[in-house]
Parts: structure tokens; sequence; C-alpha cells
């Protein structure tokens, strides 16, 4: 029989060639980056259809909008009581139901605020006047989809882990205004005197975020359940920064220097969120925008080391993106093919950023109308597009 220690040496010797054997990753690369798609129609309007079809992609995860305006259209009593009568969950426990069936997991978007929380103002994209308003429902979204909440029915509802705080708030189309006058200053002077003030702006959609983030990340996190995770920002990839312009919006490199001028701490939020997409039909994702404030795939860093400078080595979620295709959009849309090898290239551009840990693709099936997005695996009509296989194929 052989020693104990020639058997120790024996074991090590087969330990060291197995992993010689193990293909090594490489450097850099984004460990565990959850793979998954952003629809907010097809899993509520067709789940029945839709959830077999994000298993056959592989999808690891969903987004969806949790829609406050929708939930809660007049005030709760008890608004962190996620059965206060006032609430309507059930369009949202039934898609959350279906996604645990088939083991994909949610990323729950908090956004839309109800008439009586904004100030009776027209629209949904405007902040609450009380953020308390807002964190209240927050905590009541986490504790009712915590993983232990009993519906009257006997129905315990699935969990939900990972969260965002609102979507483009640097985009007056989800959040307005996005400047407004904050005083005046002088234009002209006189014998030492102001003759000419004009009007001075400040950029009041990243203060009112910041805000936003605060009180939704204050609301999930008060549920006391260790693995809750909230994303702030969400940005939009371009912004004008002018407040005379028609639209004026935040690019979103100077939004998140705004978030920190106005207070917004490290401690606050988890992950900041990113929508990286392309300007023009000719820029494949590795190129570089023109405009030095606009931040797509090609120049990410640019984000990356500003949110290094600002709060540190926080991950970084792409929760959108997306290339739309020509047919039909002619106008902004790339061949059926060069989607497919746009979408791997993306990815793998992605995967190798050790700060990139979600990324989320804009979406299953094109709008119907030529004014929305085009960018689905499917056409409006249901035909196939080579981006399906090609996201298939994606490693996980």
């Amino acid at each position: 029989m052989a020693s104990k220690k020639t058997c120790i040496a024996l074991i090590t010797i087969v330990l060291c060639v197995l992993a010689a054997t193990v293909k090594a990753q490489p450097a850099g690369a984004a460990r565990g980056m959850l793979v998954g798609i952003y629809d907010p129609v097809q899993p509520i309007a067709t789940p029945d259809t839709t959830f077999p079809t994000l298993v056959k992609l592989r999808a690891q995860i969903i987004r969806l909008n949790l829609d406050w305006n929708l939930i809660a259209t007049r005030r709760p009593a008890k608004p962190t009581d996620p059965a206060d009568p006032a609430y309507d969950w059930s369009t949202y426990d039934k898609v959350l139901l279906n996604a645990a069936k088939n083991k994909i997991q949610v990323l729950f978007t908090v956004i839309g605020t109800p008439k009586w929380a904004n100030g009776k103002l027209k629209g949904t994209n405007r902040a609450p006047v009380k953020p308390a308003d807002l964190r209240n429902f927050a905590l009541a979204a986490a504790k009712r989809y915590s993983g232990k909440f009993k519906r009257g029915d006997g129905v315990v509802l699935p969990s939900v882990r990972k969260w965002l705080a609102w979507n483009e708030p640097n985009n007056p189309v989800f959040l307005k205004p996005q400047w407004a006058k904050i005083g005046r200053r002088c234009a002209a002077v006189k014998k030492h005197r102001c003759v000419r003030y004009v009007a001075r702006y400040g950029p009041v959609g990243a203060k009112a975020y910041v805000s936003i983030c605060r009180s939704i990340s204050a609301g999930i996190h008060a549920s006391h359940l260790a693995k809750e995770v909230v994303g702030c920002g969400a940005t939009d990839p371009r912004g004008n920064n002018s407040a005379r312009n028609p639209r004026p919006s935040i690019s979103p490199v100077a939004f998140l220097q705004d978030l920190r001028n106005y207070g917004l701490k490290r401690s606050q939020f988890d992950v900041y969120a990113h929508h990286p997409y392309y300007g023009r039909p000719s820029e494949s994702p590795s190129m570089k925008p023109k405009g030095k404030q606009t931040v797509t795939l090609g120049n990410i860093s640019v984000l990356t080391k500003l949110l290094s400078k600002l709060y540190g080595n926080k991950k970084l979620w792409i929760t959108e993106y997306g290339y739309q295709t020509r047919p039909p959009d002619k106008a902004f849309g790339v061949t059926w093919a060069n989607q497919a090898k746009y979408l791997t290239q993306a990815y793998a551009i992605a995967r190798k950023n050790p700060r990139i840990t979600m990324m989320l693709w804009f979406l299953l099936r094109d709008e119907s109308r030529l004014g929305g997005w085009q960018s689905g695996f499917f056409t409006a009509a249901g035909k196939k597009k080579p981006a399906y296989d090609a996201f298939r194929r994606l490693p996980h």
C-alpha cells in the first residue's frame, strides 16, 4: 500500500493537471453579467407566447415597468401596506408568477407619478411633491415582492431583488422640467451699475432626480432584505445642456456630475444604469460618437471614469440597448444582418468590461407604429429576424 505522503503527492499532480486544462477567463472580463430583455408590453399582453419565447432565447432576466400611477390611482390610507385597497397589483402579480414559473429574474423599474402625488399636474413624468409618497410606495412594492407576501387567495408571490429608479431622467419625455429659472445674472454693466439682467437657469431635473433616487432606494431597502439591489440613473445617451432649447435636456455626463453636486451620496444607491444607444445607422457598437457629451457603448469609459471619480467602483447596468432595423425604419434602421452582427459585438464589448454586470436588449417584438421602435427580434407581424439566433448564441 502506498504511503499517505505518496497519495497526497499523486492527488496534487492530478489537481494541477486538471487546473491546467481549464480555459482561463480573459483578464478583466465581467463575471456573471446578466443577459436579458426589456420589453414593457409583450410579457404583460401575451404571456402565454412570450415566456416560452424568452426561455428559448435563454434570457436570464427581464425588465418591466412598475407603474406607480397605474397601481395607485388614488391615495392609499396605509401607503406602506401592499394590501391597502387603493393598490391594484394584479397585472404585475401575473407577470411575476409567469417569470418565476419560467425561472427568469425580474428587474422592476419604479416609474410614473400619480396625479394625486404630483400636485395635479398634467403627465406622469413629474416628480412627486412629497418624496415620502414615493418612498412609501417603493416600500410597499418591496414588501409585496419580498418572496414572503401571501395574497388573500393564499398564493405566495415570488421575490424581486433588482430594482431601477425611474427611466432616462435626463430626458424631458420621462422627467419634466429639466431646466428652470433659478434667478438672474447681470448681462451689462454701466458706470459700475448693472443695467441689464437676464434669466439664469439651473438643471432642476437632476435636482428632482436626486430626490427620486433617494426615495425609491430608501423605500426598497427599508424592507430590510439584504439582497435588494437598487439602480439609479438609467440615463439617455444624449443631451443638449440647453435651457432655451425647444426640447431641453441634460447630457449623461453633466447629469451624473449634477447628481453629485445636488448631494446624492454613494451610500444612497447600489448600481448606476445607462442606455448607450448608437447615434447613426452607420455607427457600429465600437465607434465613438461625435458629440463630446454623448455616451454610447463606443466611449462607455467616459461614464465609468466619471462614475469612479464621483462614486468609487460602482457597477454599471445597461438597462436598454438595441439597433432598429430597415425595413421597416428607413431613417434610423440597419439591415437585419447588421442588427445581428452588432448585437454580438455589443455584448462582447460589455462582457469584457468588469464594471458592466447586466445588459438588456430592447425589445422583443417591433412596435407597429413607425414612430415607435423596431429593434425587436420579431417584426410587428411576427417574422423572426437573424438577431433572434444571435441572442440565443450569447455566452451566459
